[in-house]
């Protein structure tokens, strides 16, 4: 069930920074998804890990156990101060826009051609 949440806020992310190229508030829903994208992962891998390490699995074996609940709260606070503080400091250069490399690939001639003739034009 994570993954497939996982997977639906990618996909907003990848139209935030793709298709709406982070113009207005798609700039900080593309931050957000990133994030919490990265949090739900992490979030398996804490789940992972009270089930397979030894230590951790004694610590809560059925993961209702407080110490369980204490490592989440901590990954969850974490993961907030990181949105926060990505929000406030994202700002998209113009270099970083998806669309530059396909207008400088377009601005130099030489590249639409195939590499076979650039090497015997040594044009690369």
């Amino acid at each position: 069930m994570v993954g497939v949440i996982s997977l639906v806020v990618l996909t907003v992310a990848f139209l935030a920074l793709y298709v709406y190229r982070l113009a207005g508030r798609w700039r900080w829903i593309y931050v957000q998804g990133a994030v919490l994208a990265l949090y739900l992962n992490v979030f398996v891998g804490v789940v992972q890990a009270f089930e397979k390490l030894p230590l951790l699995s004694r610590l809560a074996p059925t993961q209702s156990e407080p110490p369980f609940f204490v490592g989440q709260l901590v990954v969850m606070a974490i993961f907030v101060v990181i949105d926060i503080l990505a929000v406030m400091r994202f700002r998209p250069t113009a270099a970083s826009a998806p669309s530059l490399a396909a207008a400088e690939f377009r601005a130099k001639p030489s590249l639409n051609r195939p590499l076979r003739a650039r090497v015997a034009r040594n044009d690369l």
